[in-house]
Order: C-alpha cells, then sequence, then structure tokens
C-alpha cells in the first residue's frame, strides 16, 4: 500500500532530525534522569527539540522514546508508564509539528532493550519481542507515522522488533544498526548480511547509525549499496566524545557534517540525519547542501561487495592441557583452592604444595565464591601453576563486562591457563557487598559461547585475535536445580555452544549422582562430580538450610548425627565411600575443603590408592 513518507522519499532525498538526549543533556538534565520521563513532566522542554529541529530544516522528527521500553523505563522505576509515556512521545512531536505548520513526518523511535539475548545474555527472544510490540501499539495510538529503529548492535534483536512492528502494523520501517571501526555489528554481522536479512522482513529503509563518526558510516552504506536493495539511512555521530567539566562534548562541526553530506548522497543515502552530538545547527547546514544537490544526478560508488558468508578461521592444532588429556580417559581427581581473603597465600599454598606430594595433579580455582571479596583467581591460579599443577579456573560474568570478560580470558591464556570452568556467578545480594551492581553481560552459557569464539580465533563480534586460544572449556551442573528438566536443557545448550566437561554441585549418594547422570546422557560429557568431606553435623545442617543450592540427603545428616565426637571422621568415611563410587561413574572429582583443611583432603583420597 502507498504511503505519504515512501511518495515522499520517491522524490528525493529527505533530511532527518539529530540528537535528542545529547541535546536535553546539554540543556540541563542529567543522563541520570530517564530522558523519556520528560514526556511527561517536562514536554514543552522535549517540544522546543523538535521545533528547533524542524526549523533547522528537518522534514522527520523522531519521537523522545528511544528508550521508552519496560526494561530501561525500569532503571528509574518507570516500566509500568510505557504506554504513557510513548504516547505523550508521539504527542509532542504532533504537537510541535502543528506549532510550525509543516508537512512534517514523526517517526516513532525504539532502541534495543539493554539486555542480551540468549546465549550471550539472559533475555528470550519471546521476552524482547513482547516488549517491542507494547511500545509499539503505544506509539501507534499516538499517532506516528512510521518507525525507527535505531542503534541496535545485535542483528537477532533488530529481526525481533521488526517481527513485533509487522505483528501490528503495515506502516514503513527506518531500521539502522551500529557498526564498529571494522564496519561490523556486536553480533559480527557484516553491512551485506543486515541488507539481506532486513530486505527480506519488508523494511522499507535500511541502514547505519550512531557508530564511530561520518568516515566510518559512508563507508558502510557504500557496501550496502552495492546491493541495491533498499533504500538507504545514514545518521552518524559528531564524532567520538569527550567528557568535560563534567559534560560529554563531540567534536565534528556543523561544517565538517555539510562536507559529508554530499559523500552520503553518493554512496545511496535517501533518507539523512545526526545521532549522538548533533544539534539543530548540524541539520541547518546538512539541509543547506540538500537544498543545493537534491537535483543531482545520484552517482553510484563502485565498492567490490565483501563476502556475505562468515569466514571460519581453522584453528591448529589444539594445545592440550594435563587435565583436557586426562579428562574422560582415567579418573582424575581435582582440589578446589579459594583466593583468601588478604594478600597472603602463605598457607594456601602451603595446602597446594601438600596435595602435590601427595599425588593430586590437577587443582580447581574458585572466582569469588558466595560473592565474598577475595584475591583475584587468575593470580592465584598463576601460583599453582607455578609449583607444577595445573589448574581448571573458575570464571564467572558476575563482575566483568564483555570487553573484560575477553580482555581476562585473553590475559589469562597468555599467562598458561588453559581450562575454564564457565559460571555466571553469585549474585553480590548474598556477598559482603549486597548494594553492588552486577554486571551480567553474559550468562553461562554465553561465557562458553565466548570461549568457543576465541578457541576459533575470534572475538564475539567476529574480529580476529590472531592465533586462536586453545581453552577446554567446562560447564556447571547443577543436580540441587528445581526444575532439573530446565537444568538439563541449560546443559544441553552449554554442550551446543562448546562445553567438553561438566562439574556438579557437591553429591553425598551414589543413587544421586546416578539419577543425575540418567537424566543427560544424551549430552555425552566427561562429568567430574563434587565431594565435599563434612566436618561435622552443625556444618551439614548450616549448608543444608542456610546456604543457596546446597542439598544435603536427610539419611547423610543423620549419620552425621549418630556419629556424636566422632563426626569428622565420619565425614571422610562418607567422602571416601562417594569418591569409589565416582570412580565406577564418572571421568572424575573435584573434593571441595572444608574450612581450608586440606590434610582431610588427603586422608579422603588415599582410598584410591
Amino acid at each position: 500500500m502507498a504511503h505519504p513518507f515512501l511518495d515522499r522519499l520517491a522524490r528525493g532525498p529527505l533530511l532527518a532530525d539529530g540528537a535528542m538526549g545529547t541535546l536535553l543533556h546539554a540543556r540541563g538534565v542529567s543522563f541520570e534522569h530517564g530522558f523519556d520521563e520528560l514526556n511527561s513532566s517536562h514536554r514543552e522542554m522535549v517540544q522546543k527539540v523538535h521545533q528547533d529541529y524542524i526549523q533547522a530544516g528537518a522534514e522527520l522528527i523522531e519521537t523522545n522514546t528511544f528508550a521508552a521500553n519496560r526494561f530501561k523505563l525500569a532503571h528509574h522505576g518507570l516500566e509500568e508508564k510505557v504506554r504513557d509515556l510513548n504516547r505523550a512521545g508521539a504527542k509532542a512531536a504532533r504537537e510541535a509539528r502543528e506549532v510550525s505548520g509543516r508537512s512534517i513526518f514523526i517517526a516513532g523511535s525504539l532502541g534495543p532493550t539493554g539486555k542480551h539475548l540468549e546465549p550471550w545474555g539472559k533475555m528470550k527472544a519471546g521476552e524482547a519481542r513482547d516488549a517491542f510490540r507494547e511500545q509499539i501499539e503505544a506509539l501507534l495510538e499516538g499517532g506516528v507515522d512510521l518507525f525507527i529503529f535505531e542503534t541496535f548492535s545485535d542483528l537477532r534483536e533488530m529481526l525481533l522488533v521488526v517481527e513485533a512492528c509487522r505483528q501490528v502494523t503495515d506502516l514503513p520501517i527506518i531500521a539502522e544498526m551500529t557498526f564498529n571501526e571494522e564496519g561490523m555489528t556486536l553480533g559480527g554481522n557484516p553491512p551485506e548480511e543486515v541488507v539481506k536479512e532486513l530486505s527480506a522482513r519488508s523494511v522499507e529503509v535500511i541502514g547505519a547509525n550512531c557508530s564511530v563518526g561520518p568516515q566510518r558510516l559512508i563507508e558502510v552504506l557504500e557496501r550496502m549499496e552495492v546491493l541495491g536493495e533498499r533504500k538507504l539511512a545514514a545518521m552518524p555521530n559528531a564524532g567520538f566524545p569527550r567528557m568535560i567539566d563534567g559534560r560529554y562534548l563531540y567534536f565534528s562541526s556543523p561544517e565538517y557534517f555539510a562536507e559529508c553530506t554530499e559523500k552520503f548522497l553518493r554512496a545511496g543515502a535517501w533518507v539523512l540525519g545526526g545521532c549522538c552530538g548533533t544539534t539543530p545547527a548540524h541539520i541547518q547546514a546538512m539541509a543547506e547542501v540538500l537544498r543545493r544537490v537534491n537535483g543531482m544526478t545520484r552517482v553510484a560508488v563502485s565498492v567490490e561487495a565483501a563476502p556475505t558468508e562468515r569466514i571460519e578461521i581453522a584453528a591448529p592444532p589444539r594445545e592440550l592441557s594435563l587435565f583436557a588429556r586426562k579428562a574422560g580417559r582415567e579418573f582424575t581427581v581435582s582440589v578446589e583452592l579459594d583466593p583468601p581473603k588478604g594478600v597472603s597465600t602463605q598457607k594456601i599454598m602451603e595446602g597446594a604444595r601438600l596435595l602435590k606430594e601427595n599425588g593430586i595433579q590437577v587443582v580447581n580455582i574458585a572466582d569469588s565464591p558466595m560473592a565474598r571479596v577475595r584475591m583475584s583467581c587468575i593470580a592465584l591460579a598463576i601460583l599453582a601453576l607455578r609449583i607444577g599443577l595445573d589448574v581448571v579456573l573458575h570464571f564467572t560474568c558476575r563482575d566483568r563486562n564483555l570487553m573484560g570478560l575477553q580482555s581476562d580470558l585473553l590475559g589469562a591464556h597468555a599467562l598458561g591457563i588453559r581450562n575454564i570452568l564457565a559460571l555466571t556467578g553469585d549474585p553480590p545480594s548474598v556477598g559482603d557487598y549486597p548494594g553492588v551492581t552486577a554486571v551480567y553481560d553474559a550468562d553461562s552459557v554465553g561465557l562458553v559461547g565466548i570461549l568457543s569464539s576465541l578457541n576459533q580465533g575470534k572475538d564475539i563480534v567476529g574480529n580476529s585475535i590472531g592465533q586462536p586460544t586453545s581453552f577446554f572449556v567446562g560447564a556447571a551442573l547443577n543436580g540441587n536445580a528445581p526444575d532439573l528438566g530446565a537444568e538439563t536443557d541449560k546443559v544441553k545448550r552449554k554442550r551446543d555452544n562448546g562445553a567438553s566437561f561438566l562439574f556438579t554441585q557437591p553429591v553425598y549418594q551414589a543413587r544421586d549422582l546416578e539419577r543425575l547422570l540418567d537424566l543427560i546422557r544424551e549430552v555425552n560429557l566427561p562429568v567430574f562430580t563434587g565431594i565435599l568431606p563434612l566436618m561435622s553435623s552443625k556444618q551439614a545442617e548450616f549448608l543444608h538450610n542456610e546456604v543457596p543450592g546446597m542439598a544435603i540427603p536427610q539419611a547423610v545428616r543423620d549419620r552425621l548425627r549418630r556419629a556424636g565426637d566422632g563426626t569428622a571422621k565420619e565425614g571422610v568415611a562418607l567422602a571416601q565411600e562417594m569418591l569409589l563410587s565416582a570412580k565406577k561413574l564418572v571421568a572424575g572429582a573435584y573434593l571441595l575443603p572444608s574450612f581450608g583443611k586440606y590434610e582431610t583432603i588427603v586422608e579422603v583420597v588415599k582410598v584410591l590408592k
């Protein structure tokens, strides 16, 4: 069906507006304040921004609703205001149009949810789609003319918002992804793939916004133009920002944007505008160029299209660790070392040497378990490697964003660490600092995928890291999970992402281990069961009743209670029985010393000799 916006676009390039958020910030609104809330509390301020852009020459203005989805609004306690704030945003734009008396198109603006989709994060596709639909329906009620989906870095999320839109309306869509300096999305998608996927879903205008300034966007647009699938859009930032006196300032001038406008036109742009840092002055400079060249003959740029298929890097033969060589081939025992709470490593290293002297070749290093502040697990792992022990490093997503996760993993690999147990990590709420903010850019499933990418010689956006890593990747299996069916499905996703072995929570009875193995039989990975020698009945009751994720069978607790003064000896006997049973059932075990009593572990493993 014909639409006024598409009719107008058929007559020549169209100019959109510039930044909303950074302009509001420049006019005194702090970044801590939700800009979308201003649609309700300070609508006249939002209207004034719209009016300034219209006066500068914009034919299309975007509603101030970029972050008005339930997830981002929740940061400000406004998740119940999705409908109200989106309708108010559309109303502010309509009122600005009425004041101008001009024929202006109003685009309902949607940005990403701010959460990572599975497998990198915990967001399910259905949750994202529902949130987008909720926002889209509110903007439709507000009377927008079309939609613009902008600053999406994950193509999968962009496809979800397009799907949600097409479920309720056939209004035109402008879909803009953001690209890094290498011309790829965060998910590793080249511009050609973005165009192919969005064209197949009836998106009318495809393009790029935000990113790293005009020059890079011109290169991205040239690669999109070669395909000739759809009209293109370009809305770059005003260069890189700098923090000066508490404000982010952008240094690409209106004059520079004017110089770039003709280049954008020659690269195939039909919709032009600006993103972060651009102002009405930038839009006015672009408008003057458009008025001068709007009748120019569009010159096709001859650029060889990059391949749309991703290039897989063949990894060299893997550098296998001692633990990797043993896994699944001979019964292997590892012992967990908790990093110290301070800087002294004397006691723990004495324990590590005792273990080595008694035949233990592998230790696993915890990563601030129970969210308690401890020394870096990587630092302790290096000390263990230096005395000749192989290391399984526990590595969590709690404290590191996607950049930090990859940086620390590359550093660990350079220092000789090869075995990684990928964990989500205990939430800060259970630890020393319950008010600390957790990161969780990825969960354990996503972390396994990150490690697999590094093993293929790529970071998670597809950039080469040079020589591939040779991590031996493991994952956790929680036999105490309230929904074992969901836990089994999660373990399968970890396997599919590249996990090569599993560590269980502590198990106390052979029949419980057998039931757990039956559940995951089709997963077909080496399993290492946790064994915790219990030192007293009091400890057993505490772990069972007060520590999340721990479950100690009643029969075990009763046996310890009956032991009276001999509970420590009984705890060793229970652990030895479990270890002998595990030897018949699984690839290995990892033992957790209670209260740092490594001599107890030495006593337990004697049963294997």
